[in-house]
């Protein structure tokens, strides 16, 4: 299997060599970007930050990754394992317990009693007591951990499926009697046993509910046959939107729509590209009607300053397409946060999701060390900003590299940064107050909703 990604394994070797703290600096309303000091926090006047609990324990000072919810409770994922947080205070969340598990990136899906988490660094074998161990030897593992968390104070691992390159990430399909992941890796390697070029495929693992320790792969289905533009290594990401039977695919240098009525055979129906502004497509984000899509490019791997007059505002943003009901995708604009932030913060488009507002796209999103966005893209050809939340280049508080998802949930949005932990924000905007009576019981971003708006 191959090595983790050395973008972020440099941020990881950050967040571990400086402590994180809760002790920031000034809340700096109206500042942002180069306006603000280390550590300093800066906000618009209708954004909260309600509280930020830093990593502890045996997880502590390790980077902090994505996150997924159930019930009243937030499931961070993080390099050395993942944390349950009891939410239903949301200004005060109570830690159930963390999980050590190292294996990057660890990130982590819910479905009912189990757990999913990817583990795309290579390991000396399939345990969370593995220990890093070079790709070039063949008994190395990388894929799907599966978690019972029946007991959620007490997660007990049950399975492990390998998958061909590891699981950079992984979308749920869920289902009353099976549940689907579709696995995204990529970056093979002549001298990898277990991930050999060419890598223009995704893994499908199937998970029997009542039996989830007979859990396996059951398809590789091969999304470039012609190679793909950058000549098949592989996607990075994918949402599903089981209840239209579609999906979006960032898969590296190509944006696709899937056809998903067979999960365990989806078909590419659409394909586009973009050789002028897009360096990375990492992921992507429907809108409620399906009428959109979002795509991000993660411009510099999330290592690399971006968010600056230099980069200017097109490379290292979101684009945003329309969909049609044929499911042909169309280029409308580009979104980038307008805030320069300094040479030596990283920053650049990443995981968010949509706020359900009734008759309008917004969506809050995170920026590495550029911060939380909440933007409107209902005019396709127009999107803005309408709040934010930073922290200026890091200090004596530490934990460099920023926030790395930023997701609505139940009228609070939830954040996991890279070093200094998990923070809770809230949006105070009259016009959006209405989000915050859609409730759901559970949240995988990747896995989309269709969300009953008022």
């Amino acid at each position: 299997m191959r090595t983790r990604h050395a973008v972020l394994a440099s941020l990881a070797a950050l967040a571990l060599t400086i402590p994180a703290s809760a002790a920031f600096a000034a809340d700096g309303v109206g500042k942002s970007g180069t306006q603000l000091g280390p550590d300093e926090i800066g906000r618009s006047q209708n954004v909260e930050h309600l509280t930020n609990l830093p990593s502890s324990g045996p997880l502590a000072g390790a980077t902090g990754t994505d996150l997924a919810f159930q019930d009243n409770l937030a499931f961070v994922g993080n390099y050395n394992g993942f944390v349950v947080y009891d939410v239903t205070v949301p200004a005060s969340p109570r830690m159930v317990t963390q999980v050590s598990c190292p294996g990057s990136q660890n990130d982590v899906t819910v479905s009912g009693t189990l757990l999913y988490l990817s583990t795309d660094s290579s390991r000396s074998d399939d345990s969370c007591q593995s220990v890093p161990q070079p790709a070039t030897e063949k008994s190395s593992w990388e894929g799907i951990k599966i978690f019972d968390i029946s007991d959620v104070a007490n997660p007990r691992y049950i399975k492990s499926v390998e998958t061909a390159c590891g699981s950079h990430t992984h979308s749920l399909i869920p289902g009353s009697k099976v549940d689907y992941l579709y696995v995204s890796s990529y970056s093979p390697n002549a001298t990898f046993p277990d991930c050999q070029p060419p890598h223009d495929s995704i893994s499908i693992v199937e998970v029997p509910k009542k039996q989830p320790t007979s859990a396996k792969v059951v398809a590789t289905p091969n999304l470039f046959p012609d190679g793909g533009y950058t000549n098949t290594s592989g996607c990075h990401d994918i949402t599903v939107n089981p209840a239209r039977k579609i999906a979006a695919g960032a898969c590296m240098g190509d944006g696709i729509i899937l056809d998903i009525k067979d999960p365990v055979a989806p078909k590419v129906i659409d394909r586009v590209r973009d050789t002028t502004n897009f360096a990375f497509w990492h992921s992507a984000t429907f809108n409620n009607a399906g009428t959109k899509v979002v795509f991000t490019d993660e411009l510099g791997g999330g290592g690399a300053a971006t968010c600056n007059a230099t980069i200017g505002p097109n490379r290292g943003a979101n684009g945003i397409y329309d969909l049609s009901q044929d499911r042909k995708l169309t280029f409308r604009s580009y979104y980038k946060i307008p805030r320069h932030q300094f040479d030596s913060e990283n920053c650049v488009a990443h995981n968010g999701s949509l706020i359900p507002v009734k008759g309008r796209d917004v969506m809050v999103q995170s920026w590495y060390m550029g911060g939380t966005s909440f933007w409107d893209f209902t005019d396709s050809d127009h999107p803005r900003e309408i709040g934010y939340f930073e922290r200026g280049p890091a200090g004596p508080a530490g934990g460099g590299g920023g926030t790395w998802s930023s997701y609505y949930y139940n009228g609070h949005v939830y954040s996991s940064d890279l070093g200094k932990g998990f923070d809770v924000l809230k949006i105070t905007d009259a016009d959006l107050s209405r989000a915050a009576t859609v409730k759901m019981d559970q949240l995988n971003v990747q896995t989309q909703p269709i969300y009953s708006v008022k």
